[in-house]
């Protein structure tokens, strides 16, 4: 944001927030939004096939060892593939790898191998076998089927394409029955096969579609960062096009005027060479200025702009008290906390909300001579417990930075733990009561900017 941004105060917030991070216990917390939704995602699909071979042992255990050691066996290979498959098929969701057909048509076949060996176990079970045997291999058959459907359409590139899968899985499931259950049974297996595989493809599309939506959100968000900077850029490089391009211009023609001059002798050619040395003056003096009102900060503009930073960031911000009438130096230097401070509520910690205050302190009746002091408060949430020693007022560069520049204006920087997970930094700037300068009075993009901000 800020070239004092990019130093952080490894000192103060930065080791308070980074040291705990790095606790086991925050891996969750140093993740973004899109990161954390797509580890839940990860973590959910990754269940998937353990809920699978923990149904199926448990739906085995009454039939005899001999007929179920097949089942298993084919079973586990399903599991271990399917485990490897929702890796690979989110990886390519997240334009990581390239799609993993070969896997992909792997499990598939594994799945349908091991509906085919739990259908051939049931045809060999003894006559008149307890009914519990019909359910565990009607069962495992349904779960090979189900799952590999609804895992196999995270490789897959269409909705119709899954559609077919749950189409062939439920005609799969109607032909065994046919085959070896009455007509009512057989029924109630296709019925319960489309209803698995159905929800299971149901839940992994939507589950995919969300994620490539929080993708999207999350480039989008990026995106926009990179065009605001984009367009200051642009500004920047108007601003110096206004000032230096008619400047130059003229220097380019007294010059080769000037040079005219000098080959005939006419004393004509000092003047212009004087002529071109005061333009070139002015227009460094022009180049400094425009630096200088690049370089300075807006108070109006940067509460503005940190509240929409921090709500872009899904962080809520709440603004409170004006700059109106503040001397303009005041209001660079609290603009600058402002800045910094909002670099560290985004690359520091895992902040929810936001509290940026600006109040005016009076000097009070008993402290005569005395200025009175504006306040800026800027406290987040999502910060751990303070570590022993990190406290505001150890050296850093960004606070370090801060502290100077309040320096100047006789102004003061605290910044530290405040509770239990919350940071808090308060600058305090004193304002001369005979300093009203119209100096303070918002331009143009400052006067639209405190609007917004009313």
């Amino acid at each position: 944001m800020t070239g004092t941004g990019d130093h952080e105060d490894a000192a103060t917030y930065g080791a308070t927030a980074q040291a705990a991070i790095r606790r086991p216990g925050r891996w969750w917390g140093r993740k973004g939004t899109a990161a954390k939704v797509e580890s839940y995602t990860r973590i959910s699909f990754h269940l998937f096939p353990v809920a699978q071979l923990v149904t199926a042992l448990l739906s085995l255990t009454p039939v005899p060892a001999r007929s179920a050691l097949p089942v298993a066996g084919a079973l586990l290979v399903h599991v271990v593939l399917g485990l490897r498959l929702t890796g690979q098929a989110l990886d390519w969701v997240a334009g990581r790898r390239a799609r993993p057909r070969r896997l992909l048509y792997a499990y598939m076949a594994c799945g349908f191998a091991g509906a085919a060996i739990a259908a051939l176990v049931l045809v060999k079970l003894p006559d008149d076998p307890p009914a519990t045997y019909y359910t565990a291999c009607v069962g495992t058959y349904v779960l090979f089927l189900a799952f590999s459907c609804g895992l196999g359409v995270l490789a897959l590139r269409t909705h119709r394409q899954s559609l077919v899968a749950v189409a062939v899985a439920t005609f799969g499931g109607w032909l065994l029955g046919s085959a070896l259950l009455p007509a009512p049974a057989a029924a109630a297996l296709a019925l319960s096969t489309l209803l698995s595989a159905g929800g299971l493809t149901l839940a992994s599309r939507f589950s995919i579609w969300l994620l490539q939506a929080v993708y999207e959100l999350d480039e989008a968000r990026h995106t926009r960062a990179r065009l605001a900077v984009a367009e200051e850029r642009l500004r920047f490089g108007r601003d110096l096009h206004d000032v230096l391009g008619r400047n130059l211009s003229v220097i380019a023609l007294k010059s080769e005027l000037a040079v005219q001059l000098a080959r005939r002798e006419r004393p004509e050619a000092v003047e212009q060479m004087a002529e071109v040395q005061r333009i070139a003056q002015e227009s460094q003096r022009e180049v400094r200025e425009v630096v200088r009102g690049y370089r300075e900060a807006d108070l109006y503009t940067e509460l503005l702009g940190a509240r929409g930073v921090l709500s872009a960031a899904g962080i809520t911000c709440t603004v409170t008290g004006t700059p109106t009438g503040l001397p303009r130096p005041v209001q660079a230097a609290l603009a600058w906390v402002v800045r910094e401070a909002v670099t560290n509520v985004l690359r520091h910690g895992n902040a929810a909300h936001c509290r940026i205050a600006l109040t005016v302190v009076p000097a009070g009746p008993r402290a005569e001579g005395r200025p009175a002091v504006a306040e800026l408060t800027v406290e987040n949430d999502g910060v751990p417990s303070a570590l022993a020693g990190s406290s505001g007022s150890s050296g850093g560069h960004g606070l370090a930075g801060l502290r100077e520049r309040l320096a100047a204006e006789q102004g003061t920087l605290e910044a530290g733990p405040a509770g239990k997970s919350a940071f808090r930094l308060v600058a305090r700037v004193p304002v001369p009561a005979h300093e009203v300068a119209e100096s303070g009075v918002p331009g143009e993009t400052a006067e639209r900017a405190r609007q917004e901000l009313e």
